[in-house]
Order: structure tokens, then C-alpha cells, then sequence
């Protein structure tokens, strides 16, 4: 089965709809583009217009390849049969099962209907079909024709050479798709769930400022911090999906709602939107003080363990003694510990420790807890030391661990494999690497120990580890 010649029905002129119709387009295909609201595809195609003209001015598009898709847009008041229809109108059940009853009345029996749904199971939205194996979902991300990851996403009755059609389809297309199985948040809504969730947690648990938990991601190679992205989402519609994908999943744990952003939605701070969030816009996050952390002078210093925090620390202090052997990684100075952070709390370990967090940058900020001046130390990475409430994981470690161990969860549960975990990661939400990338970089042995310490301090399934890393 091919769709590569296909004449394309899209329903639906929004902003998604238009990007869906300009990438078909651009690719050769007819394209009807079809809106209820009178008079909404028009725009959208003069709306497009524009941009095209914009891409022509900056040399990133001809003229004569503007006007060529252009032409093959065409709005129409009612839908004419088609190979493919992709669907992006509101997100309401009821409303997509309607249109999909119209569709299947409207083009012929081999004819394949797309979803662009981003929440709603395309299992449940295939219900009462005639053929519910030609519904597959093919989820777009925003801005469409920048964006290169396309979920393609199988309900329950999705014929599977549907779905590589439409794969297949979005390749040629100029797009990286991945498989999904239709369960709660498909890839990447769900896999992203612990990036606002733990940050949120710090928060509450009064562990560290917004900005300082934006300003250690954003080192650790985020384009945004938790905290400044859900302020540029919306609280609203933030804490929306959050509550969604909780109810979605049978109220599992893991997915509980923050009581913080609650409390942020209630106020009406609802980020840039509203002029204020975590911050105060235009302004947004306020600048982190300068950080003076003289190292103390020190008779016997050895670099413990093994990967690359110790190989960093050997690399700037060739003078050190190395000890290979033993269950912790990082320096210890005169005998005070200071060690990369794998669950346990400076407060657990020795008289005069800090534990600092994952170093996934060569520069930037980096938290510790525990001895100030121990901590003082990380300056030799390149890296500035940032003191946060002496919590298991800091705020790295316990990001990419509880990112990892949900994409662990999304692959024992069939939803993707490994490589769609990562490729949807990078490409859906720009992340700096994918779940299993990281993994393969730290140590799946301490990421289920930092797991399972902070599952001992925090007690509930929050933190309860994927049996796929088990």
C-alpha cells in the first residue's frame, strides 16, 4: 500500500492544518484544505502566502517553487473524495467521531483517514467506524513545516500496513516518524511528563529557586528550563495535560498534578500569557548572583571511580592519586567526600561532604549540596557550583533518571522502541540527547540506585523503577 501520489483532503485551516496542507504541498501532492468556518481556508491560504513570500525573500525557497504549492491548495467549501484525509480540528471526541462518520461516507473504501490528534486514543476515536483499520493517527508537531517528528500512531484496529503507509509517507515528506502504540500522551507528551513533574516536586519541596533549576538544565544542554517552558506553554494548558494524562493512566502516581501549579492556575498566573508565571514578564527570569567559591589549599586529594566525571576531575588535577575500585565517583580532599550525587543525601555520608549533580556540560551551573567550601571544588570541571535543600538527586540526575526510566516504561509497554524513544525526544521537544542515549552514557545500575533512593525518601509509586531497567 503507497500513498505517495495521493490527492490529500486536510480538515481543518488552523495553524496546524495550514503547516499539514504546505508540507503535503511542497511534497507534490493535491491538497484540499476544508474548514467549517466560513471563509477559514482562504485565510489560511493567504496566510501562507506570505510566509511562502517571506521564504522567498530570504533565499530559502524560489519563486517559482512558492508559487507551485501554492497552486496545488486549494480551499473548498465541501470536500471532494481524496486517497488521504488528516484531520486537525479542535480536540473534543465527539466532534472527531462525526467528522470521521462524514468521511467515511464521503471517500472511497481504501481511502486512509489520519488523525493530528496530540491526547485523545486513537482507539477510542475509531469506534463506531465502518473500517475502523484505516484510522491512524499522525501527529504533527508545532510549527509543522519546521518541526521534523511525525508519530504514527496504531489504535487497536489499525490495519498495520495503514500505519506503514502513513510512515512511509511522512519519510518522503521530509519528516523523522516513529511508531507509536495509541496509549495516554503516545511518545513524546508522555516520555516529557518528568521534566515539568520533577521540577515542580523541587519546588514544593522548597529545594531550589525557579530560575536556579532552569539555569542547571539549560547547562545540562535544554534549550529552556522547566520552569521558563511551562510559562511559555501556559499553566493552563500545562497543568491540563497533566491532569489528562493522570486520569488517563487510572490515576498512576507517577502522574499526580502538582499542587503548585494548581495553586499558579488558580492566582491566574499563567506565564507570558497572563505577564506572569514562575516570573514577571516582559523581565522573565531574574539573573543568578556571582558565585565565590575560594578552594581551600589541600595535602591529599584522590579522584574515585571510574566514567566521565572522574576522568574529567583526573584531567585537571594529574597530580592526584586515582582509586578505580569502590561504589562512588569524585574527589576526596583531605578526606572530605565529594561525590557525585546517586541518591544519597550529603547528610548520609561522611562529616564535611557535598554531593554534586550530574555534569552533563563542560561549563555552566551545577548543583551541590552539603559542604560549601568541598563543593568548591567543581570549579576545576569548568562548572559553577550552586547550592540547593540537600535532596536525592539534585535537580539533573533526577530529571534525566525519571525521563529515562518513563521511556523504559514506554517500551516494556509496547508503545515505541528505544530508537522512536530517542528520535521522538530530540525532534519533538529538542531535547539535547534521547532517554536511551543518556542511558548508554551513565550507568543503568546507578540509575535505578538513584531511583530506588529516591522512591526510599519520598515512599508512593512516583519513583518506582521500570521493570525495562530491572
Amino acid at each position: 500500500m503507497t500513498l505517495n501520489d495521493s490527492r490529500i483532503l486536510v480538515v481543518g485551516a488552523g495553524l496546524m492544518g495550514a503547516g499539514i496542507a504546505q508540507v503535503a504541498a511542497q511534497a507534490g501532492h493535491a491538497v484540499q484544505l476544508y474548514d467549517s468556518r466560513a471563509g477559514a481556508a482562504e485565510a489560511a491560504k493567504a496566510k501562507l502566502a506570505q510566509t511562502l513570500d517571506g521564504l522567498v525573500a530570504k533565499g530559502r525557497l524560489t519563486a517559482d517553487a512558492a508559487a507551485a504549492t501554492l497552486a496545488r491548495i486549494t480551499p473548498v467549501d465541501a470536500p471532494a473524495p481524496a486517497e488521504l484525509a488528516i484531520e486537525a480540528i479542535v480536540e473534543n471526541l465527539d466532534l472527531k467521531r462525526a467528522l470521521f462518520a462524514e468521511l467515511e461516507a464521503l471517500l472511497p473504501p481504501e481511502a486512509v483517514i489520519a488523525t493530528n490528534t496530540s491526547s485523545i486514543s486513537v482507539t477510542a476515536l475509531a469506534r463506531g467506524m465502518q473500517k475502523p483499520e484505516r484510522l491512524v493517527g499522525m501527529h504533527f508537531f508545532n510549527p509543522v513545516p519546521l518541526m521534523k517528528l511525525v508519530e504514527v500512531v496504531s489504535g487497536l484496529g489499525t490495519a498495520p500496513e495503514v500505519a506503514q503507509a502513513v510512515f512511509d509517507l511522512a519519510t518522503r515528506w521530509g519528516k523523522t516518524a516513529v511508531h507509536a502504540r495509541s496509549t495516554p500522551g503516545f511518545i513524546v507528551n508522555r516520555i516529557a511528563r518528568p521534566y515539568y513533574a520533577e521540577a515542580l516536586m523541587l519546588l514544593q519541596d522548597r529545594a531550589a529557586a525557579p530560575e536556579l533549576i532552569d539555569a542547571c538544565l539549560r547547562a545540562a544542554g535544554f534549550r529552556m528550563g522547566p520552569c521558563e517552558l511551562m510559562d511559555l506553554i501556559g499553566h493552563d494548558t500545562n497543568f491540563a495535560v497533566t491532569n489528562s494524562v493522570f486520569a488517563a493512566n487510572f490515576f498512576d502516581r507517577r502522574f499526580t498534578p502538582s499542587l503548585v501549579q494548581q495553586e499558579l492556575v488558580d492566582a491566574g498566573f499563567l506565564g507570558r500569557k497572563s505577564g506572569r508565571g514562575f516570573y514577571r514578564y516582559p523581565d522573565g527570569a531574574p539573573a543568578l548572583p556571582a558565585v565565590n567559591l575560594p578552594r581551600p589549599a589541600a595535602a591529599q586529594i584522590v579522584v574515585h571511580g571510574r566514567g566521565p566525571a572522574a576522568e574529567r576531575f583526573a584531567a585537571a588535577l594529574p597530580e592526584a592519586v586515582r582509586e578505580l575500585d569502590g561504589d562512588w565517583i569524585g574527589l576526596s580532599v583531605d578526606g572530605r567526600q565529594l561525590r557525585l550525587t546517586d541518591g544519597r543525601r550529603a547528610a548520609e555520608l561522611a562529616r564535611g561532604a557535598a554531593v554534586f549533580d550530574l555534569p552533563l556540560a563542560a561549563s555552566g551551573d551545577i548543583a551541590y549540596a552539603g559542604d560549601a567550601a568541598t563543593a568548591s571544588w567543581l570549579t576545576l570541571l569548568g562548572l559553577t557550583p550552586r547550592a540547593v535543600a540537600d535532596v536525592p538527586g539534585l535537580i539533573v540526575a533526577r530529571t534525566i533518571a525519571m525521563l529515562i526510566n518513563e521511556a523504559a516504561d514506554a517500551v516494556q509497554q509496547g508503545v515505541c522502541d528505544e530508537a522512536g524513544a530517542d528520535a521522538a525526544m530530540k525532534l519533538g521537544v529538542n531535547y539535547p540527547a534521547g532517554p536511551f542515549e543518556w542511558l548508554a552514557r551513565w550507568d543503568r545500575r546507578a540509575v535505578v540506585a538513584l531511583l530506588d533512593r529516591l522512591d526510599q525518601h519520598h515512599r508512593g509509586e512516583r519513583y518506582r523503577v521500570s521493570p525495562y531497567l530491572k
